[in-house]
């Protein structure tokens, strides 16, 4: 048992280190090249819900799954984007990821698969347009890293 808990304990670790260099590289390129007020315009305070569908793109498009989508959504936070978008782009990376639907569709079926995104996408937003209209009601604000 210790054994199998030690193999799958470094094909974790292998994964790992094959992905964050890549996500961490791409991240940066990110923080470089997207301007703060493009942030702000598609995905800030005044976006409606093209901002959502936004996401959800971005979202979809992602490799790593969560391991890259938080710096991802840190990054959206501190350009602009408002909470309730950057709620609906963690909810949309854990459970609409293209290669992850498609794994999906040819196991569970292309009528399940559609079924549960056209279920979970919307309730992915509507959670987080609650949960962000009631951090920003009392002020939140996320901390600076350091």
């Amino acid at each position: 048992m210790v054994v199998l808990s030690a193999t799958v304990y470094f094909i974790h670790l292998i994964y790992l280190l094959k992905i964050l260099p890549c996500a961490f590289i791409l991240l940066g390129l990110f923080e470089v090249w997207v301007k703060k007020e493009v942030i702000k315009k598609h995905l800030g305070e005044e976006s409606c819900m093209k901002g959502y569908a936004w996401v959800v793109l971005l979202a979809g498009t992602i490799a790593g799954g969560l391991l890259v989508a938080f710096p991802i959504a840190y990054s959206l936070y501190n350009k602009g984007a408002k909470l309730s978008i950057v709620f609906t782009y963690i909810g949309a990376a854990a459970i609409c990821r293209i290669p992850m639907t498609l794994y999906e569709a040819s196991f569970m079926g292309v009528k399940f698969t559609m079924i549960r995104l056209l279920v979970s996408l919307p309730l992915v937003i509507i959670t987080s347009i609650l949960l962000g209209n009631y951090l920003t009601k009392g002020n939140y604000k996320m901390a600076e890293g350091k």
